[in-house]
């Protein structure tokens, strides 16, 4: 009996483990995704909405299946003294992974990541504590003085300007933390407070900041107040036009690498335009462009798997093989992207004639 409750107290107890390690891991689960998210686009800040509101810039966030604009928005600090560390992402080896922001004494690394008014990639300038009041840089923030005092002008100088979004792997920023950012990682740090918590949920729900949706361009690029997407709202005045990925079939947060990972063309389905004659012209040129998209897919796997073997011959090294594997991505995208293109072409090509309406 005493052998059975033990066994029994035993599995009670692993399955409390298993059961916090859920609950742990839905909160603080590591987020990665096998291709980069899109450039960070240009906008204004919305005016500071009052004494004590402290700037959190926009990012690209993801839920699963796409990248979605998370609008920057004033939030008021958890902690007199306390700043905000930007998430951002950054190249594992793998896959580019997401780094979580948080609010602690001091600005903290965040990839060497332009995110302007104030966050130039290192640090912050756009205001300081001083005697339990915040005070505003009015050069890199857009604050009333008639309502807020406690602000100063110090102009910034050497800003490299660009929209790059992540750091690390190809195209991304090649910063790391110096020793200083790296003991301020052992600091006492406070999450996302519960509105900004909530301003990231109302951002994933909507349809238009997602990156598929807006091409990089979100309409709501950042907001006066937290879920405030309604009132004191500034939308993307530029961006690098964005092209999601062909992703690889049944894992949205994978990018197609070689023509394998792709899902198979399916076989052209029978045309009834209602002419037997012009529907048989349109399945022959359907199914011939059909066999032509198959062979060029076998094509290119071929030739990649050579170059696979040729690096192994060679003894490429982690960065060579790294370089080789961006590459064949690259042409696995641009070339479904192409039949992708030549699919739609026939499509509209292919429309049944309009008829001239009667006068």
């Amino acid at each position: 009996m005493r052998s059975f409750f033990s066994v029994r107290s035993f599995l009670l107890a692993i399955g409390m483990l298993l059961l916090c390690g859920a609950a742990y891991a839905q909160v603080g689960v590591a987020i990665s995704v096998g291709f980069a998210p899109p450039a960070l686009p240009v906008y204004a800040q919305p005016i500071c909405p009052g004494d004590g509101y402290f700037w959190t810039p926009g990012y690209w966030a993801w839920d699963g299946e796409d990248y979605y604009w998370v609008p920057g928005t004033w939030v008021l600090a958890p902690e007199v003294g306390f700043f905000w560390t930007p998430p951002y992402w950054g190249w594992g080896g793998e896959a580019f992974i997401f780094h979580e922001g948080y609010w602690g004494p001091h600005v903290g690394f965040y990839g060497g990541i332009n995110y302007g008014f104030g966050y130039f990639g290192d640090g912050f300038v756009g205001g300081r504590w001083d005697g339990g009041h915040f005070f505003y840089n009015r050069a890199v923030t857009n604050v009333n003085v008639t309502i807020i005092h406690n602000v100063y002008n110090t102009r910034v100088e050497n800003v490299t300007v660009n929209h790059i979004s992540y750091n690390g792997g190809q195209g991304g920023l090649a910063a790391r933390p110096s020793p200083q950012q790296e003991q301020w990682e052992h600091e006492r740090h406070v999450g996302p407070v519960a509105a900004q918590t909530q301003h990231v949920q109302e951002a994933r729900n909507n349809q238009q900041l997602r990156a598929s949706y807006n091409h990089g361009r979100p309409p709501i690029a950042a907001t006066a107040k937290p879920s405030s997407f309604n009132e004191g709202v500034t939308k993307a005045t530029s961006a690098p036009h964005y092209n999601p990925p062909a992703r690889v079939s049944g894992n949205p947060s994978r990018a197609a690498v070689h023509p394998n990972d792709l899902e198979a063309h399916k076989p052209p389905q029978p045309v009834n335009t209602g002419n037997a004659q012009r529907d048989q012209q349109y399945q022959q040129e359907r199914q011939q462009l059909y066999q032509r998209q198959q062979q060029e897919h076998q094509q290119l796997q071929q030739k990649q798997e050579q170059e696979h073997q040729q690096a192994e011959q060679q003894h490429f090294n982690q960065t060579q093989q790294q370089q080789m594997e961006q590459r064949h991505q690259q042409e696995t995208q641009q070339m479904e992207q192409r039949h992708t293109q030549e699919q739609q072409h026939m499509e509209q090509h292919q429309q049944p004639p309009r008829e001239n309406p009667r006068r």
